[in-house]
């Protein structure tokens, strides 16, 4: 079976933390990846909201993956101690 994809805006800031929640939700179920392409502003709440879905994705066994990110808004990432790839990755705490 081949990924969904969801387009992310291009400020994933306070403003657009309800439609991002909401777009993730109705994808629920099956392996998604989000395409960062445009992005070029990422917040706190936004990274939130992309870390309580790569929890949901992988506890019912389902990947979630974050392509595309240009390099300022992987800075963003990075300021809040996340890369790409870890912003998706859930590992349970030991």
């Amino acid at each position: 079976m081949t990924a969904r994809v969801l387009k992310l805006d291009a400020r994933l800031d306070l403003g657009a933390v309800n439609g991002l929640a909401e777009a993730l939700r109705a994808r629920q179920g099956g392996d998604l990846v989000l395409d960062a392409g445009d992005v070029i502003q990422i917040g706190a709440l936004a990274v939130q909201t992309l870390r309580a879905a790569a929890r949901s994705w992988a506890e019912t066994g389902h990947e979630l993956r974050l392509e595309n990110l240009p390099d300022g808004a992987a800075a963003d990432l990075a300021l809040l101690g996340f890369t790409p790839e870890a912003v998706t990755r859930w590992m349970a705490p030991s």
